[in-house]
């Protein structure tokens, strides 16, 4: 009998490992915003990530995709899964902890779930992920605590809640005109972090003074973000959909938020009240709930930068 706990073990390890680089990537945010706009920030990310997966994909031999019709998909590919959501979680942390928006980076199943029922996808209308949303909106509310002065609100949380419909936007856009185009995913990553990086290079004009004097701190903590949190991840994702399927690489999604949280209290010295980790945990309930017996129909590396609704860094 053939021994596969070698390869059983390496899969666990892989999540592991990217749950740890995806979930970090709120605290790198964080400390760049010590020493860089989130413009800035959105840019340079893009830029590092695009750059190690160019390298990737030249080593192993991959054209990027082309042609004008694949351009264009790729251009609202990168705005939606890219570019606005990295703004907005940059944004977003300026007034938000880090930990935080990890959580409710949590909920883009829950706003692919909208997407499903405003497309008219009669699957979303069932019971278990109709209870999910219910409860995965419940928990969110649990930590905006919108009844108590001094609640979580405002523009900051409204920007990270926005980057999550961002994502969810993204994986439906994507899963309809990326899947199945015969490209390997690591050339469509790359590609599409390369347009990513060309369109956030067209904020620069008005994202803020270049920064005069950061910090070490920053700029490791933006050059970990670019390379590992962002670049890494993309690809440690794709492994993982092309060995395990994407239902095993979704299980990241819900260890993301454990890992921010305790990043955020450990590292950065953020407040875990009872309300964020009760909502934490309403939060995973419900999207538990909307994926429980879900199977993507997106074949495992044949689509774009997310084919399931992972949450995104």
């Amino acid at each position: 009998m053939r021994d596969t706990s070698g390869g059983g073990v390496r899969a666990t390890g892989r999540v592991v490992v990217l749950a740890l680089l995806w979930g970090s990537t709120f605290l790198w945010i964080d400390l760049a915003l010590d020493g860089f706009s989130p413009v800035q920030i959105t840019f340079v990310r893009c830029a590092l990530g695009a750059a190690l997966l160019l390298v990737l994909a030249r080593r192993a031999g991959v054209r990027l995709p082309r042609g004008r019709r694949m351009a264009g998909r790729l251009l609202v590919a990168a705005l939606l899964c890219n570019t606005l959501p990295f703004a907005l979680f940059s944004l977003g942390q300026q007034s938000v902890d880090s930990g935080v928006a990890g959580v409710l980076n949590a909920t883009t199943p829950l706003w692919s779930l909208l997407v499903g029922l405003a497309a008219g996808d009669r699957r979303a209308l069932g019971a278990r992920p109709l209870a999910g949303l219910a409860a995965g909106f419940a928990g969110t509310v649990v930590i905006f605590a919108p009844w108590q002065s001094g609640a979580l609100a405002g523009w900051g949380a409204l920007a990270l809640l926005e980057a999550g419909a961002s994502y969810a936007l993204a994986f439906a856009w994507m899963g309809r005109v990326l899947a199945g185009q015969g490209v390997p995913a690591i050339g469509l990553s790359a590609a599409q972090l390369s347009v990513a990086t060309l369109l956030a290079a067209l904020l620069l004009p008005w994202g803020g003074p270049p920064p005069t004097a950061p910090g070490p701190v920053p700029v490791l903590a933006l050059v970990v973000l670019g390379l590992f949190a962002t670049g890494v991840t993309f690809h440690l994702t794709f492994r993982t959909i092309v060995a395990e399927g994407p239902t095993q690489a979704a299980a990241v999604g819900y260890l993301l938020p454990v890992v921010s949280v305790l990043l955020g209290a450990v590292v950065l010295g953020e407040r875990v009240g009872w309300r964020v980790v009760a909502g934490t945990a309403v939060v995973l309930g419900g999207v538990v709930l909307t994926r429980w017996g879900a199977r993507s129909r997106v074949p495992a590396g044949k689509a774009g930068e997310c084919p399931e609704p992972l949450p995104a860094r």
